[in-house]
């Protein structure tokens, strides 16, 4: 019976590729919901009558919420069914949406993003796990190339079309988008996916020994995510650690992560399998995602940042040059995908690290009068980087996972992408603002009222302008645009020696050869 049904729940599903666009559907619609509302902020606080600061938590509200799901959608999935949840999740961010698009007031609004954060934490990982069970263990990596295509396009196309909505249609629908495409998702879903023997399996298990829930492990997955999440988002709004209010959040996050932790290895029936980081390859495959998600919205947030700040482009033309790239990403997945079965792992990672360094490097040449052409072809170089590395990592870190911890594992992995997002975001916001400030103040060290030269240059704008304080704002204006591209060169900077020191940890895990996945034990 036990080898029936593992043959059985190892076999491919009869519509991979038809399974793959649901689930790669899904994982973008989420993933896009995340920095689709970023450029909206300005609308939405001026139609529901708030401030800009206030209208921040339309976006860390659907964070927090989402980090909250995060590592609790294995156990979930397992629970109540992997297709049931997946189906109820669907349904919950659809109507999220809409209620999204329709909110009146800043409060509703925020309460529909929680609910919207709460649905959209299942699509991912559950989402993953699918794919993965849906491909012969030789087609896997094509599976994680699928899912790659929607995690990497996705921040790069978000900003971009809801910068575009936004300017043609109102903020309302950069929401009500999700329906359609919600309501397609769901009713194929309903009609093509199964749960595995394996799935069924564990359910089975579980309504024999009764559901023990482990409610402390709620509370303190809850408290830790929750406090963690709003600490990155706020972190430098308030100054970090010269707040009161964020390092309240970081003694809770410390004290509740330690009682989790010690919680969770110690339960019988943990809400997140963290004994899974006993694993050398998961272990090891989840700093390397943690690392990814620094490096992939790190670099993401800046580039747009860098022309709407000081080149004066708009969204929707900052999203033009980001969109080649993401769609050269989309292609090179799939190569990634056959190449990851010829070539080991580690050395592809290995080669995607020095070419994000590379790329990174070669971001450090910006200038106040880059062109739009070099300025899509250097976002380019870095997105070959990171696609040499999402496919394989996502490889390593299933080798040794039993598949009947595939759900768990998809989960932490997830969890582990996004709090590497939030502190590459958080990262790069906090170097580039010190770094500004930095900057500025060695530049306007070297302009002195004394200095004949300055002298000249304000009594040559003068007689443009027509006057001495228009001239003297004009070299302020020009002082702080170079000090802010030095600022952006320092971060790059940055970045790049952190993918350089991150290459020896990927050596770390245990050498696998090309093509592999889990041991046949573990399924």
């Amino acid at each position: 019976m036990a080898t029936a049904a593992a043959k059985a729940s190892a076999a491919p599903a009869k519509a991979p590729y038809l399974i793959a666009f649901i689930c790669g559907m899904a994982a973008f619609m989420e993933v896009l919901d995340t920095s689709i509302a970023n450029v909206s902020l300005v609308h939405i606080a001026g139609s529901l009558s708030a401030s800009r600061d206030e209208a921040t938590w339309v976006l860390t509200s659907y964070l927090v919420s989402n980090a909250i799901i995060l590592p609790m959608t294995g156990w979930l999935a397992d629970t109540i069914g992997r297709k049931r949840y997946y189906l109820i999740s669907m349904a919950l961010f659809t109507g999220a949406s809409v209620m999204c698009g329709l909110a009146t007031s800043l409060p509703m609004l925020i309460v529909c993003r929680i609910l919207q954060g709460v649905a959209g934490g299942a699509l991912q990982p559950v989402s993953q796990s699918i794919l993965a069970d849906s491909f012969p263990p030789a087609q896997r990596g094509m599976a994680m190339a699928i899912y790659g295509m929607a995690v990497v396009s996705g921040p790069a196309i978000g900003p971009t079309l809801g910068g575009w909505i936004t300017d043609n249609f109102s903020w309302h629908w950069i929401f009500l988008i999700n329906a359609p495409v919600g309501l397609l998702l769901m009713s194929l879903a309903s009609a093509t996916l199964h749960d595995s023997a394996t799935q069924i399996e564990v359910q089975r298990r579980r309504r024999e020994r009764g559901l023990n829930i482990d409610y402390l492990g709620f509370a303190l997955i809850t408290i830790s995510m929750g406090s963690l999440q709003i600490m990155l988002d706020k972190g430098q709004q308030e100054d970090w650690l010269s707040s009161d209010f964020i390092v309240a959040c970081l003694a809770v996050f410390v004290v509740s992560t330690v009682f989790l932790v010690y919680r969770e290895l110690n339960h019988e029936h943990p809400i997140v399998n963290l004994r899974l980081l006993a694993v050398p390859n998961f272990a090891v495959a989840n700093l390397m995602i943690i690392a990814m998600g620094i490096t992939l919205l790190g670099s993401t947030l800046l580039m747009p940042q860098f022309m709407q700040t000081l080149l004066g482009y708009s969204a929707f033309d900052a999203g033009l040059v980001m969109s080649p790239a993401a769609v050269l990403s989309v292609l090179m997945m799939p190569l990634m995908a056959r190449l990851a079965q010829r070539v080991e792992p580690r050395i592809l990672c290995t080669i995607g690290f020095i070419g994000i360094s590379a790329s990174m490097l070669a971001l450090t040449t910006i200038s106040l009068d880059i062109s739009n052409t070099r300025l899509v072809l250097l976002r380019i170089f870095t997105t070959v980087g990171l696609s040499f590395i999402f496919v394989p990592i996502q490889l390593l870190a299933y080798i040794g996972v039993p598949q009947h911890e595939s759900g768990s594992a998809s989960a932490i992995i997830n969890l582990m992408r996004n709090i590497g997002g939030g502190i590459g975001i958080s990262l790069v916001t906090t170097y580039l603002a010190r770094s500004t400030q930095t900057e500025q103040a060695h530049l306007v060290d070297r302009v002195s009222v004394l200095d004949p030269v300055y002298q000249s240059s304000v009594q040559t704008l003068s007689q443009a302008m027509g006057s001495e304080q228009l001239a003297q704002a004009s070299i302020a204006a020009e002082v702080a645009q170079h000090a802010g591209t030095l600022a952006f060169i320092d971060v790059f900077y940055f970045l790049a020696m952190v993918a350089l020191a991150l290459i020896p940890i990927i050596w770390l895990s245990r050498r696998a050869r090309p093509g592999a996945t889990a041991p046949e034990g573990a399924h």
